[in-house]
């Protein structure tokens, strides 16, 4: 059987449950189910390798909790031992009242939030089971089961279902939504920034993690594979943190399953830290981040930043200004508006953007891009530590209306992409099309620092003509077509 079908089947159980009734729950429920099927593949990988150095593995998880005696006992004959085998009520009350507390403890136990043992702590300290029903919960289990983690080929596999579920979630609407960005957006975003091994990536709005994780992939496929560059790429990569519960679990699946074994993904408020305590061991080199935006923060929380505004995507954009090394690249989506508002916080946080920062790009993306999202937005490309003076802009144009069933893709990406990275051969100017254009800082209005995309060059539209004008034509019209009438009567 598939892996595909394998998680409609998951999908139709879980349906039917009186528990689960949202793509969220959905995910939700089956990501604790995957991540302990994943531990029990990671646990035994773990022993064979101490086994052929001639080591003891110290398990993680105590007999009793692992998935070979509670989730599938098995016989002789490789069968599940229905003897053995917890189903209907019983296994419900053994997850609810005795696995989940047990692997809420690691939490607490474990030695800092980077290790497995923390995130295993972390992820059944924030979820609870909703399958109510025992019968569904073996079913369930059974189908998750057959998925294997053992390759490559079989996490990328995985990997792509599970986003596919992501963006199902973010489609789903409710606040499924804010977890997802456009994959064709985020490569693009990441082609443009090309990080290297040896540089840290951070996303403090990580959601589910898809710029960590896309970051990955065009890593792990460009550089030299050699023993110490998949460590570093493994341990000292990546950094996220996420604030909401089912975003974490999800965002810590997410990166397991596209090969990053323990993600340094933390779960906290981003914006509870007060920037002003930012150090230079605390910044990156890279950061990719879609945050949220029309949020509305409290008073305590705007005592964090220079900028005080209640406008969460803005408050993060300090952070992430803040969070870079000198030199550091980030490119950062925010709502189109931030580049126009005329309240003092935006020219405020606009002007310390282009002081400290050099914003070199700006991407102007069509309405639709988010699905369900209702707001335009742009992303900006910029680099710290001199401040700007040229801007290039680019209008994203799709050809077509964007949307659920029309969403963004890579081939719409292209152009963007080529143009963007040939401008760096062209000392700052950006090229010239009829979707892009570039503008001087030293031009843009003092008091306002409007940056918002104006098109000088797209074709300009035909004036509207007066009645009198129409009525002229019309006129002419009648004319031209009585004397062809009359030329064919002659002829008859």
């Amino acid at each position: 059987m598939s892996f595909e079908q394998t998680f409609k089947n998951i999908d139709d159980v879980l349906w039917k449950d009186a528990g689960a009734d949202s793509e969220l729950d959905y995910i939700g429920q089956t990501s604790w189910i995957l991540f302990l099927r994943y531990l029990d593949d990671f646990e035994k990988e773990k022993a064979d390798e101490a086994g052929l150095k001639g080591e003891d593995y110290q398990f993680i998880l105590a007999e009793e909790y692992r998935w070979p005696n509670w989730a599938m006992p098995k016989g002789a004959d490789g069968k599940l031992d229905h003897h053995k085998a917890m189903t209907g009520p019983d296994l419900v009350q053994f997850v609810d009242n005795r696995l989940f507390p047990y692997l809420a403890k690691f939490k607490q136990k474990a030695d800092n939030p980077k290790t497995i043992e923390y995130k295993i702590g972390e992820i059944f300290s924030e979820l609870k089971n909703k399958i109510q029903s025992g019968y569904n919960l073996r079913e369930i289990i059974e189908h998750v089961d057959e998925l294997q983690f053992r390759s490559q080929k079989e996490k990328h596999e995985l990997s792509h279902l599970y986003e596919t579920k992501i963006k199902n979630m973010g489609n789903a609407g409710r606040n499924g939504g804010q977890y997802y960005t456009p994959r064709p957006l985020i490569r693009a975003m990441i082609h443009i920034i090309d990080p290297l091994v040896g540089e840290k990536i951070y996303d403090g709005a990580a959601g589910s993690c898809g710029f960590l994780c896309e970051a990955y992939e065009y890593m792990y496929h460009r550089m030299n594979r050699t023993t110490y560059n998949l460590k570093t790429l493994q341990e000292n990569t990546f950094y996220g943190k996420e604030k909401k519960n089912l975003a974490y679990v999800i965002g810590i699946m997410n990166m397991i399953l596209h090969g990053i074994e323990a993600p340094n993904l933390i779960h906290i408020n981003t914006l509870g830290e007060n920037i002003r305590d930012i150090q230079e061991k605390n910044r990156y080199h890279v950061i990719l981040a879609n945050p949220p935006f029309g949020g509305k923060e409290r008073k305590e929380v705007q005592q964090n930043f220079d900028i005080k505004t209640g406008e969460t995507a803005s408050l993060f954009l300090q952070h992430f200004i803040k969070s870079l090394k000198t030199g550091g690249r980030a490119a950062i989506v925010i709502k189109n508006t931030f580049l126009s508002n005329v309240d003092n916080a935006s020219i405020s946080l606009r002007k310390y953007l282009l002081e400290s920062c050099k914003l070199h790009t700006v991407l102007d993306l069509p309405a639709g891009t988010f699905t369900g999202a209702g707001v335009k937005t742009v992303v900006l490309f910029f680099t710290k530590g001199e401040p700007t003076k040229k801007i290039w802009y680019y209008q994203l144009d799709a050809g077509r209306s964007l949307g659920k069933t029309n969403p963004l893709n890579d081939t719409d990406m292209e152009e963007f992409v080529a143009l963007a990275t040939s401008r760096a051969l062209v000392a700052d100017k950006g090229p010239e099309t009829e979707k892009s254009w570039n503008i001087e800082v030293s031009e843009v209005h003092e008091d306002t620092l409007d940056l918002s995309p104006k098109n000088p060059n797209t074709p300009e539209e035909a004036p509207l003509r007066s009645p009198e004008e129409i009525l002229a034509e019309m006129q002419t019209l009648d004319e031209e077509t009585s004397s062809i009438l009359n030329q064919i009567k002659a002829l008859i």
